[in-house]
């Protein structure tokens, strides 16, 4: 079974809103409440310092260059990678691969990996309550090999019908995506259940863990998935960077799916030789201060402790939780048990997109639509929701602020409901 993620109860205090120069800020004339943490995380000042050091101090391009600058980049993009390896403890080095994010990384295994070995009648078993880009790609894939798509189906609570899931595994199940936490629900997914049950039929596995790996700790190799993808700048760090972990005994064989510099051997109008992985993967020149950058937030929450993180944010999810239940017209979408830091719910008689917009006015940034999970809304019978998504620099006077917003919303439409 999993190891547990949720945490002690006991959480100290992280106080690290002072870590984080923009919120600092004010919106609209109000102290910037920042809640949309799903979408993307605001960035520590250790990360926007990373980023402008490499570029005034170590900027050249990599593993080409025998002059002393380039060397000095090429060291700091492999730190990068083993700081990926220790963040997820991936068993080898050469199992991570860079990439733009997690979209990039699942379209990677789905054109290098699944273009090579589905064919027509093999099935990918995908879940109800994936995000749009561990959907399309392997939809496009279908369409390129005949492929079959079966979907596992979500309970009214926003778990996964593990009888379901079970039933649906067979021989022709070839991969299963599923997301470690769901960024509409918050609904932490059994993986390593799932990823037994999927071994049993001969199927791999690859994780989509954008939701998971800032809010507690990611072990691949305890998880025992084949792939597990994450996005830099939902983990503190900078947009247009990621990366994919492969098992080796996959990646190693997998072919190219972009051409061009540095992941090639040799190269002649008659043909060309490929890098080993995961060069291989990594083709033209990336975005080293990207990968900089990354080193540098993955630090940053290894340093404060990802346990500390989780039990801290467990706290302010419970609290933020029963305050929003005690007001009334509020419907909670996801009450799974096993939740993390996002907070999905609508209001009576309020559109989300315009309960958004409201807030915002009270400086309180929150998401509204649907997530880029529109099966999963389409499972639920609306159009979309609004989300709070926690961070480990939210605090209890961010949801305080919440529920002040939420409250006026509600007058100014004139629900009905009166508060003290």
């Amino acid at each position: 079974m999993n190891a547990p993620l949720l945490a002690p109860r006991n959480a100290r205090i992280l106080d690290r809103t002072a870590d984080f120069p923009i919120l600092s800020r004010q919106v609209h004339g109000r102290r910037l409440v920042y809640l949309d943490n799903g979408a993307t995380t605001q960035k520590p000042a250790a990360v926007i310092d990373a980023e402008r050091a490499y570029y005034e101090l170590s900027n050249a391009n990599i593993h080409r260059g025998v002059h002393w600058l380039s060397q000095h980049a090429t060291d700091l993009y492999e730190q990068g990678r083993e700081r990926v390896r220790s963040l997820l403890n991936a068993a080898r080095l050469d199992e991570i691969v860079f990439t733009r994010g997690t979209t990039e990384a699942i379209n990677l295994v789905a054109f290098s990996w699944g273009r090579s070995v589905l064919k027509e009648g093999d099935e990918i078993l995908l879940t109800g309550m994936e995000h749009h880009s561990n959907i399309v790609p392997w939809q496009l894939l279908a369409q390129q090999t005949g492929a079959v798509i079966k979907v596992v189906p979500v309970t009214d609570s926003g778990e996964l019908d593990l009888n379901a899931y079970r039933a649906l595994l067979n021989a022709r199940t070839k991969l299963v995506g599923v997301t470690h936490v769901s960024n509409a629900l918050g609904t932490i997914n059994p993986i390593v259940q799932m990823v037994n049950l999927a071994h049993e039929v001969g199927a791999l596995v690859l994780v989509d863990g954008a939701q998971a790996v800032a809010h507690q700790i990611v072990d691949v190799q305890k998880l025992g998935c084949d792939f597990y993808a994450f996005s830099g700048h939902k983990l503190y760090g900078p947009t247009g960077i990621g990366a994919l972990y492969a098992r080796h005994d996959i990646l190693k064989d997998m072919p190219p799916w972009q051409g061009g510099g540095d992941m090639i051997h040799t190269v002649s109008f008659d043909g060309s030789t490929f890098a080993d992985a995961p060069q291989r993967f990594e083709a033209g020149t990336p975005n080293i201060a990207g990968v900089v950058g990354l080193d540098a937030a993955i630090k940053y929450v290894q340093d404060i402790g990802l346990t500390a993180i989780a039990a801290y944010e467990q706290n302010l999810l419970d609290s933020a939780t029963a305050q929003l239940t005690l007001l009334p017209g509020i419907q909670m979408v996801g009450t799974a048990p096993n939740k993390a830091g996002i907070l999905s719910f609508l209001v009576d008689g309020i559109h989300p997109h315009d309960l958004g917009t409201i807030l915002d006015m009270e400086g309180v940034a929150v998401r509204a639509g649907h997530h880029c999970a529109m099966p999963l809304m389409t499972r639920f019978g609306i159009p979309g929701t609004a989300r709070a998504s926690l961070a480990l620099y939210n605090t209890e006077e961010d949801i305080a602020a919440l529920i002040v917003g939420l409250k006026k919303a509600q007058k100014m439409f004139g629900t009905g409901h009166t508060h003290d």
